[in-house]
């Protein structure tokens, strides 16, 4: 068979089983991302229907609906938003790096595998998946909600954070000189700095610039600027998520506006694609040996990213319900953990690093929409269960509980 058809024939039956798979989550109301990982794995090496052709272009279309994800989040919120709240969250930041970086770099030690894999799994199991995230946001349409520019603000730190911690992981595992390190890592937060200068001072007239009454030239113009900076930032150690969200703060008003109802059909599809990239290049077999493991830190980690959200949210302000719904939606783990495992298995610092990084992050991105759905309502009903009701007087008249909070609206 001719190579291109066999491509088209191939990417035609991707794109067609997560249409079908789509429809099935929204007829059940759940977020489809789960599907789209196991539709991966049925595709990828090892699974029932290995691809050949299409490989390629399905790893181009992933990077790039990590990239939409990105612009979009980024496009509900003003480059003012993003400074206050990154004024009013940095100490959310501490507390998500310390309670869960720990648990990956004391995993590491416990099975021995030394200092620098202890650095390596600690970043696997600090950064949520913004892209996973995002999706879920727009599938549940909380981006409304008030505990999101909570949720926002910690994955923003998280992301800018990596624009210092893939440099120095980098040097680690390539046993470079101090010098040479310093420089990369002064290269990187130089051009995190000033993409986030030029997006916070000068997001109005990117705005006019781009502006367009013709959709067609506000498409291209908008989508060309986004990959434009995605790749110099890429380029530049700097991580191409944190390039698109930042040209999405840019933009505001009409510009935003329009961006957004255009790019939402083109965010969809390559969104998809990217889960299905990231089952593509999971082995099934590769899976079992390091399961228990795996599933202990994920266990572990859920549980300190419900903590992160749950602290942040109340520190914010915000509600009981919204609380738990922020911590539920951090759960999820996916593009920087496996691109951060990915370094070290390239570095041959740990043989079973990557496959137990890839079974970790692969319960969590299925386990994390369903976190992000179903956490708060749980908490609801097990919290009604422990309280106890109110003793009646002799007069029939409710004592009222006075070191009971006062209900809260979500």
């Amino acid at each position: 068979m001719h190579s291109s058809a066999r491509f088209l024939i191939e990417f035609g039956a991707i794109i067609l089983a997560l249409g079908l798979l789509g429809r099935f989550a929204a007829r059940f109301q759940f977020s489809p991302i789960p599907l789209y990982l196991l539709a991966g794995l049925a595709f990828g090496e090892g699974g029932l229907l290995p691809l050949g052709t299409s490989e390629e272009f399905v790893a181009i279309g992933a990077e790039i609906g990590v990239i939409l994800l990105l612009l979009m989040l980024g496009l509900e919120y003003s480059a003012s938003d993003l400074v206050s709240n990154l004024k009013t969250q940095y100490t959310a930041g501490l507390v998500d790096a310390t309670l869960n970086a720990l648990p990956g770099a004391a995993m590491a030690l416990l099975l021995g595998w030394g200092p620098v894999a202890a650095v390596v799994l600690a970043g696997v199991t600090w950064i949520s998946s913004s892209g996973v995230i995002a999706k879920v946001l727009g599938d549940l349409g909380r981006l409304g909600n008030r505990e999101t520019p909570v949720i926002l603000s910690v994955l923003v730190l998280e992301d800018l954070s990596m624009a210092v911690y893939l440099p120095i992981i980098t040097a680690l595992l390539a046993g470079t000189g101090l010098a040479a390190g310093s420089l990369t890592l002064a290269v990187a937060l130089g051009a995190a700095a000033l993409v986030l200068l030029v997006a916070v001072r000068y997001g109005r007239h990117i705005s006019r610039f781009v502006s367009s009454d013709d959709p067609e030239k506000l498409l291209l113009v908008v989508l060309g600027l986004t990959l434009l900076v995605a790749g110099l930032a890429q380029q530049l150690q700097v991580s191409a998520a944190v390039g698109a969200f930042l040209v999405g703060i840019a933009l505001s008003g009409e510009a935003a506006e329009g961006a957004h109802s255009l790019l939402s059909p083109l965010r969809d599809l390559f969104a998809a694609v990217f889960f299905v990239f990231f089952g593509l290049h999971t082995d099934p077999a590769s899976i079992p040996p390091v399961l228990l493991p795996a599933l202990a830190l994920a266990v572990v980690t859920a549980g300190t990213k419900i903590a992160t959200g749950y602290w942040a949210a109340r520190r914010a302000g915000i509600s009981a319900k919204g609380r738990w719904r922020a911590g539920g939606t951090l759960v999820a783990r996916g593009e920087f953990s496996i691109v951060i495992a990915g370094l070290a298995v390239t570095a041959g610092i740990e043989p079973s690093l990557g496959p137990l990084a890839t079974a970790y992050v692969l319960i969590l991105v299925i386990v994390g929409p369903l976190t992000a759905r179903y956490t708060e309502p749980l908490a609801t009903c097990l919290t009604a269960r422990r309280r106890k009701p109110a003793p009646v007087t002799d007069t029939g008249e409710t004592l009222v509980n006075v070191a009971e909070e006062p209900h809260e609206v979500a």
